[in-house]
């Protein structure tokens, strides 16, 4: 009868598949939460509800383990997702640490941060003393002149060099163009850069003579110009130039005692608000010390080691723009402003200002065109900007209280966000101290650290803004 009564289960079971699955699935799902049942009850008995006792100890309880009670139990509030929360506590006040954080870090394996940075070769230089116009004595003479320039080593033979408010000449030689002359460079050596005249005029026969040059008159480096059997051309070598800083240790502690915790308070002030307002204060600082800091290492002769001081991108920015105390800011000179901060350099078109509220407050009075335009807010890097937009590029303006701070209200810098660098040696963390088990004090306390220092790539692309 058992054998039977077994058969006739295992063909009603195949008749009812789907609800035999289900059935089993119920029953696992049971025995797996009751596995996780156990295991939380487990992790709670380990972790416990903490509470403080009366002579400052600490005591577990039954009852749920939640966040608000744990933070008690251990004031760790940023472990996890570091610089995702920081970035969040008043990022409008710390725009250049804000934006670094979220442009990404390098690891330093020194406190001591050596780098390299590559510049773009000049492309522009004056002329040192008059040239006199070639005029061959024979008409198989070849027209050729020696100039002496401001930098003749970024000349070499091939190139070719378009000579500013210079006319060039007709193909006829006797008529002149309306487009500048240009040179062509045969040689450079000790006595200057040989060169011969592309669109020169005509002179006793000759053609493609050199016209007079006045001292002064800029030079611009073109693109280089070979003949059909050349195979080479004169090397070009860009060697990147060092540049150090130092990462400074930054630190904040916090504590609160332990009657001030069990005290009970008219509004919520607990110790996670006091960590938000402490890493406000240490990024403002930081902020400070990443504009206007000086790289100097200092022996402090009581704690007989070395104090480390970070440099600050104010005096690492290649570039200054001068604002006249004595002239109108008008909207010329913003677009002067603006040619300066996207040209001669190799950076994005997308920077960022920052300044002080005299400089933000000039920018703002002004009367904008169709060159200029001002109406549109962009947010970026968790800060909200205002958009300045020119045929050169785009600006995103932001006030910064830190200018005014450090007396520099008319002052700005303009950044390339793309050319920023953050280099950490110690990431930001937070550790718990135990003072009471020290003897020192009944408190809880809980210190934040970080060791960093920033770095502009490409000076030329980052410019002062100075009033003077």
């Amino acid at each position: 009868m058992n054998i039977i009564h077994f058969t006739k289960v295992l063909r009603w079971m195949r008749n009812h598949k789907k609800l035999v699955i289900f059935v089993i699935t119920v029953i696992l799902i049971a025995i797996l939460a009751s596995c996780g049942m156990v295991t939380s009850s487990t992790t709670l008995a380990v972790v416990g509800m903490v509470v403080p006792g009366a002579d400052g100890g600490r005591h577990v309880v039954d009852g749920p383990l939640t966040t608000e009670l744990s933070r008690e139990g251990s004031p760790d509030l940023l472990l996890n997702e570091i610089d995702q929360q920081i970035v969040k506590i008043r990022p409008m006040s710390t725009p250049i640490d804000q934006i670094s954080r979220y442009a990404g870090s390098k690891h330093a394996g020194s406190m001591v941060v050596d780098f390299y940075r590559v510049d773009t070769k000049p492309t522009m230089t004056q002329l040192l003393e008059d040239v006199s116009e070639t005029n061959p004595e024979n008409a198989g003479e070849t027209p050729i002149a020696t100039i002496s320039t401001g930098n003749d080593e970024i000349f070499d033979a091939t190139d070719t060099i378009l000579v500013r408010g210079v006319s060039g000449y007709q193909n006829n030689g006797t008529s002149e163009s309306t487009q500048d002359l240009i040179l062509y460079v045969l040689d450079r050596n000790e006595d200057g850069v040989k060169v011969m005249a592309v669109n020169g005029p005509t002179v006793g026969g000759v053609s493609n003579c050199i016209p007079a040059i006045p001292q002064g008159t800029y030079l611009v480096r073109m693109g280089r110009a070979a003949s059909e059997l050349d195979v080479q051309s004169p090397q070009f070598e860009a060697l990147p130039t060092k540049g150090r800083n130092l990462c400074q240790i930054f630190k904040m502690q916090v504590e609160q005692s332990t009657l001030q915790r069990l005290a009970n308070k008219e509004v919520g002030w607990t110790m996670s608000d006091q960590e938000e307002a402490a890493i406000y204060d240490m990024r403002l600082g930081m902020e400070k010390s990443f504009l206007f800091g000086a790289a100097r290492q200092l022996w402090d002769n009581s704690k007989k080691e070395h104090i480390y001081f970070t440099g600050g991108i104010w005096n690492q920015a290649g570039k200054d723009f001068y604002i006249e105390s004595s002239l109108d800011f008008d909207a010329s000179r913003m677009i002067d402003l603006m040619h300066d901060a996207f040209t001669g350099n190799a950076g994005s078109k997308r920077k960022i200002l920052i300044g002080g509220s005299g400089l933000i407050s000039r920018i703002s009075k002004l009367d904008y065109t169709r060159v200029i335009t001002a109406n549109q807010h962009v947010s970026k890097w968790g800060i909200d900007f205002t958009e300045l937009r020119s045929k050169f590029g785009c600006l995103y303006l932001l006030l910064s209280e830190v200018f005014d701070e450090m007396g520099m209200s008319e002052n700005g810098i303009v950044i390339d966000p793309e050319y920023i660098q953050k280099y950490v040696h110690i990431p930001f963390s937070t550790e718990q101290l135990n003072l009471k088990k020290s003897g020192v004090r009944n408190v809880d306390a809980l210190v934040m650290t970080e060791a960093s220092c920033l770095v502009l790539r490409y000076p030329k692309a980052h410019m002062r803004i100075n009033y003077r």
